[in-house]
């Protein structure tokens, strides 16, 4: 049994422990409130514009819709792939490492598949694909014009025809305790199911022209859709944090428990030997 100041020292250290751990899952918490607000408040708005940018697509010819809505046969494809600048986030970033790694293999074997990434922990994939690029710093100052840069950025590499395809691979915020690895397509613009143009042709009066229409609302979806998956990843990984710390404390303070019955026990087997000694050599004396 190790001796009683060996035992102090570790009771020591996991209460230093608890109260970094305690801190983080606060800050983490107040951090939270505040991005699942605003993810919250934009799905609504973010999901409505994809569904109309797929409406007016599904009734226009590819001519029309843009090069952004232009299908081609798959060679070359780009992953943008958003991870976290920390780490302490429990399986925050290893679930969104093993999703594309299967993604990789499952849907494009025959591809070459390169990877953008945004967070720093997204550069343990270099060693499955070539990373082109890294947005480490896009969290600093999370806004809407940092992203449309960025989202400018792939719509440019999909026009001039580096890319066939984009998609983005990123955890959405379902709560604190749940997030849910996500892969979306990005570009091509990805047409309604079913293609229903009559439907679309009944429920709008356009003006001006619906190609006039996409042709402006193209590029505000897609800064869009790039800022929620974002925004989302961003909340998701406050989440993690937060329960992660949390669980962290709680096995800290388990441990700390353990530690102070063991060291009780040591402090009481001690005391009961000093007094076995004392009255030993007491009736040694009387003898």
């Amino acid at each position: 049994m190790a001796n009683l100041k060996e035992i102090r020292n570790r009771i020591t250290s996991i209460g230093s422990t608890m109260q970094i751990t305690s801190a983080m899952k606060m800050v983490s918490a107040a951090k939270l409130k505040k991005a699942q607000d605003a993810i919250t408040a934009m799905r609504p708005y973010s999901s409505k514009l994809t569904e109309l940018l797929q409406n007016l697509s599904a009734t226009l010819d590819s001519d029309a819709g843009g090069v952004y809505s232009t299908q081609r046969e798959v060679s070359k494809v780009l992953m943008v792939v958003v991870t976290s600048n920390r780490g302490l986030c429990g399986g925050f970033n290893s679930s969104i490492t093993k999703e594309v790694v299967k993604t990789i293999d499952a849907k494009y074997a025959n591809a070459t598949v390169d990877l953008f990434t945004i967070g720093k922990k997204g550069s343990v994939l270099s060693k499955k694909c070539k990373i082109v690029r890294s947005e480490n710093e896009i969290f600093d100052d999370l806004t809407f014009d940092n992203v449309a840069a960025i989202a400018q950025n792939l719509m440019d590499l999909y026009a001039d025809g580096s890319y066939d395809k984009i998609e983005l691979v990123y955890n959405q915020f379902k709560n604190a305790a749940t997030q849910l690895p996500q892969v979306e397509q990005f570009l091509p613009i990805k047409p309604i199911e079913g293609g229903d143009a009559d439907a679309v042709n009944s429920d709008y009066i356009f003006e001006p022209s619906k190609e006039e229409i996409v042709e402006a609302l193209i590029p505000k979806s897609l800064k869009t859709q790039l800022y929620k998956a974002i925004r989302d990843s961003f909340a998701s990984e406050h989440g993690a944090r937060m329960t992660a710390m949390h669980k962290a404390t709680d096995n800290a303070k388990d441990l700390r428990d353990d530690l102070l019955l063991t060291y009780n026990k040591a402090r009481q087997a001690a005391i009961t030997n000093e007094i076995l000694e004392i009255v030993g050599g007491a009736e040694a004396l009387n003898n």
